[in-house]
């Protein structure tokens, strides 16, 4: 196993990091002696699917795995937030006293936050349309509770400790998404898009646009590149 492509099917509760260390340690009782594993990009405790992972010199080649276009399937919560855009963060019933929405907001608010026929949400081809809107190379501004760092210090170890600080936008882009299920309030999508897109953005802005709020409550990587989910192995 060394000098290799690993890929694993990331269970929810773990950490990238912990998946690496878990793979280094069975490698290094199986071998004999330590090897060096490293992951192709991370995905957050509670996301589940692909992890690319490369042992000994195959670590060398990280950054061209980190370009990879990507394809997701996510589930959304509309009507709530989150103030980290997932399940580990404060979750809040949804307003919008005081938000500055898009005139498309604006026309839908009264579906949206469930005051239409029978407090459905808004209407499925609705929900289509502001989905459809996503479609090309959008601008996202960096999650607060992300990795990238703020004048050498990590942002999300900054917002734990209460500070006030600004995140990069970055332009990404969207190839397609579409439903996969809807029944207000969760809506499930699949993404297909390019490196260093940040979903729990993408579903705060859908929920935006949508006059409802949005937070992640499940995320699943299904591949990377050429690279699928139906080719890993599990963690053991």
């Amino acid at each position: 196993m060394e000098d290799q492509i690993i890929l694993i099917d990331k269970p929810a509760g773990i950490s990238s990091f912990g998946v690496v260390a878990k793979v280094r340690g069975k490698l290094k009782a199986e071998l004999g002696h330590k090897i060096k594993v490293g992951h192709t990009g991370t995905l957050d405790p509670f996301a589940t699917g692909l992890l690319i992972l490369l042992t000994g010199k195959m670590t060398k080649k990280s950054n061209e795995f980190l370009k990879l276009d990507k394809v997701y399937e996510a589930t959304l919560k509309l009507g709530y937030t989150s103030t980290t855009g997932d399940p580990e963060g404060e979750i809040q019933q949804y307003s919008s006293e005081g938000v500055l929405r898009s005139a498309a907001a604006r026309v839908i608010a009264p579906a949206a936050r469930g005051d239409g026929p029978a407090g459905r949400g808004p209407e499925r081809n609705i929900v289509e349309s502001i989905l459809y809107s996503f479609n090309g190379e959008i601008s996202q501004q960096v999650p607060r509770f992300s990795a990238v760092k703020i004048n050498g210090e990590r942002a999300y170890k900054l917002a734990r400790k209460g500070k006030d600080f600004e995140t990069p936008t970055r332009k990404v882009t969207i190839y397609s998404i579409e439903i996969l299920d809807y029944n207000y309030p969760e809506l499930k999508i699949k993404v297909h898009c390019s490196s260093g897109t940040y979903i729990r953005t993408l579903a705060e802005d859908i929920g935006k646009k949508l006059g409802t709020g949005a937070y992640l409550t499940a995320l699943r990587r299904i591949s990377v590149g050429n690279y699928s989910v139906k080719d890993t192995i599990m963690l053991q």
